[in-house]
């Protein structure tokens, strides 16, 4: 820890919890700056599945850079449903909304997620969204 960290006052894991999954519009646009701030230089973004557990913050940074290149969705918000805080860790449920752009067609799903934060920062990220219903939702 630098000299003097323990003296900074860093905002609360539910405020960067929060912070993180309202700035997914953005993200999904290619602005990438703001949020990146609120990720620590040696996360680790369990993603589970095929793709296995990723580290660092270039491996954040290429992930949001794959979502926005690739992005067939606009018109996206995300409602925090609600938020619970135990120590250094926040967990979200919280629904996305957006619109498939080449179709039209609109969805609305429940998610859930889970930070570590350390000096104001996420350290540790595990996410769940129901993909089933999006993909129903969208006629895939």
């Amino acid at each position: 820890m630098p000299q003097g960290a323990e003296d900074i006052a860093y905002p609360g894991p539910g405020e960067i919890h929060r912070r993180i999954v309202e700035s997914y519009p953005q993200i999904l646009e290619g602005r990438l700056e703001d949020a990146l701030e609120l990720i620590d230089p040696e996360v680790v973004d369990h993603r589970g599945g095929t793709e296995g557990d990723h580290g660092g913050h270039r491996a954040w940074r290429q992930k949001w850079e794959r979502m926005s290149a690739g992005s067939a969705f606009h018109d996206v918000s995300v409602t925090i449903e609600q938020n619970v805080v135990c120590g250094d860790t926040s967990v979200n449920r919280y629904t996305s909304r957006g619109t498939h752009t080449d179709s039209g067609r609109r969805y609305e799903v429940l998610s859930m997620d889970m930070v570590r934060v350390r000096n104001g920062r996420i350290i540790e990220h595990w996410a769940l969204r129901d993909a089933d219903a999006m993909r129903g939702q969208l006629g895939l």
